[in-house]
């Protein structure tokens, strides 16, 4: 009889047991396939960001036109063809551009100094390398550049904003 005892007090303990690793085994189940579910998850997002990214089409920074769009007085800049740096072969850019400036007075000022404002712009191309002009980037950059170079020497106006009206890099 005291045996009997003795294996009726191991067997709850023993069901216990098996209930814990039971329960314990279901949640590592859980968070295993949770895990798994968020991985899974987040690595979609990444591919599809990814997928986004690799078109710069999309990346363009496209202005709103609306009806009361305030446009500067523009200037032409000639079509120029200038060197530009290049390891191997020789490469060069065929470009014209067109400089929307704040003021009419800026305008007139530019076309005055159209020498030196080419001058500026051809000297900045001249020492871009053919793999910084392949990109967009490298072409935003050398707007930024434009704008800023100009903008030093002119005293009554600014250039607001450069537009590449042909843009041949070979």
């Amino acid at each position: 009889m005291a045996e009997k005892k003795k294996e009726a007090a191991e067997a709850p303990s023993g069901g216990k047991k098996k209930l814990v690793i039971i329960i314990v085994a279901v949640l590592v189940l859980l968070l295993l396939v949770g895990g798994g579910v968020t991985a899974y998850l987040l690595m979609k997002k990444s591919a599809d960001e990814a997928k986004e990214s690799k078109d710069p089409a999309k990346q363009v920074p496209v202005p709103e036109l609306s009806a009361q769009a305030d446009i500067g007085p523009q200037v032409t800049i000639e079509e120029f063809i200038v060197n530009i740096i290049s390891g191997d072969t020789a490469h060069y850019v065929k470009a014209s551009l067109v400089l929307e400036m704040t003021s009419e007075e800026g305008k007139g000022e530019v076309e005055k100094r159209m020498p030196q404002v080419r001058d500026a712009v051809l000297l900045l191309i001249g020492s871009k390398t053919f793999e910084e002009l392949q990109d967009l980037q490298g072409k935003k950059q050398l707007k930024a550049e434009i704008t800023s170079k100009i903008n030093t020497f002119l005293k009554s106006g600014k250039v607001r904003a450069v537009y590449f009206t042909n843009f041949v890099v070979q």
